[in-house]
């Protein structure tokens, strides 16, 4: 099996970076309010791919700020495509690495043009969420491409099967899962807090729905049905607190079957995002924590990913007859 060339694991270093960093930008994006600086809802080729109907924009820091965006979304796009390219031209033998070169190509086609409608409709929460859910898919598939890039032979000797590895694969799974869910359902609350429509009653959207108050909420713990408002912010708890669960038996297992590194940084990352979480409510609403929040909330998901990669790369590599063996952490 061929080895990826160092320009080859290099850029796909950079654009799993890249990829980061252009979810950091959107969020800057929406803490800014410039989710619409290129145009109004329904500008058409005007808002997008074009900025007021420029192909550079004025000094608006709103647009300048949407632009920007945009530009390191077109970045990332180049480098995902030129990634699966070399990936087709060069390294057909190591199929998992071409399977998700070629899909994070296109997908990152789809992410632009579902960009695109998200400000023809008026950043629609629907389009939001799922604007988000595909940025977090992008950055899994870059994570697996770079771990694809290492040494297939550099694998440490794995210890005596236990009966809890295939639980442990499972349980990071559902773990993931459940980190998406809740990032997915906070980018749909934070698509509730548009300015600019008139079919919401609270101008701050689902995020204040339940004032300042964490654990509970208006008075009740999961008080569902009082208000859709009220609705939205609670999914985004309820799979809160599943994560948490979940996540949190996950780092307990992993630590106990040797994956050090990876339980303590999701132990670590769990209970920053919830401190985090729990300031964004009981604190008025500061960009700084907005934007700390997502880029937890991010590292979660890409810390989860990275441990579901390496079990069942371990399990994929080891013999026959040691199948749930784990590689040293």
């Amino acid at each position: 099996m061929s080895r990826p060339s160092a320009g080859f694991r290099r850029l796909a270093l950079a654009t799993g970076l890249a990829t980061f960093a252009l979810i950091l930008v959107g969020g800057v994006v929406r803490v800014s309010d410039s989710g619409l600086g290129c145009g109004p809802a329904g500008s058409g080729f005007n808002g997008w791919p074009f900025c007021n109907g420029d192909v550079v924009p004025g000094l608006d820091l709103n647009s300048v700020i949407e632009y920007t965006h945009r530009v390191l979304a077109g970045a990332v796009g180049v480098m995902m495509i030129v990634l699966a390219v070399l990936a087709l031209r060069h390294y057909r033998d190591r199929r998992g690495l071409v399977r998700a070169s070629v899909a994070a190509a296109g997908l990152v086609i789809a992410q632009g043009l579902l960009g695109a409608a998200t400000v023809e409709q008026n950043l629609d929460e629907l389009l939001v969420a799922s604007h988000l859910g595909l940025a977090m898919g992008l950055l899994a598939l870059t994570l697996y491409v770079w771990r694809e890039c290492r040494d297939p032979g550099a694998v440490e000797p794995t210890r005596p099967s236990q009966p809890t590895e295939p639980r442990l694969r499972s349980l990071s799974l559902v773990a993931s899962a459940l980190v998406f869910c809740t990032i997915v359902a906070g980018g749909y609350m934070a698509g509730t807090q548009n300015y600019g429509r008139a079919d919401y009653q609270l101008g701050d959207g689902a995020h204040h729905a339940c004032g300042k108050e964490f654990p509970t909420c208006n008075g009740g713990f999961l008080p569902f049905g009082e208000a859709r408002l009220v609705d939205i912010h609670l999914t985004h708890r309820f799979f809160m607190y599943l994560a948490v669960i979940a996540v949190s038996v996950l780092a307990l297992l992993a630590l106990r079957r040797g994956y050090k590194r990876a339980a303590h940084m999701l132990a670590g990352l769990l209970l920053a995002q919830v401190v985090l979480g729990a300031l964004n409510v009981w604190l008025d609403e500061y960009e700084l924590l907005i934007l700390a929040h997502l880029a937890l909330g991010t590292l979660l998901w890409a810390a989860s990913m990275n441990l579901v990669f390496q079990l069942y790369a371990a399990r994929s590599r080891a013999p026959a007859g040691a199948r749930g063996q784990p590689v040293a952490a």
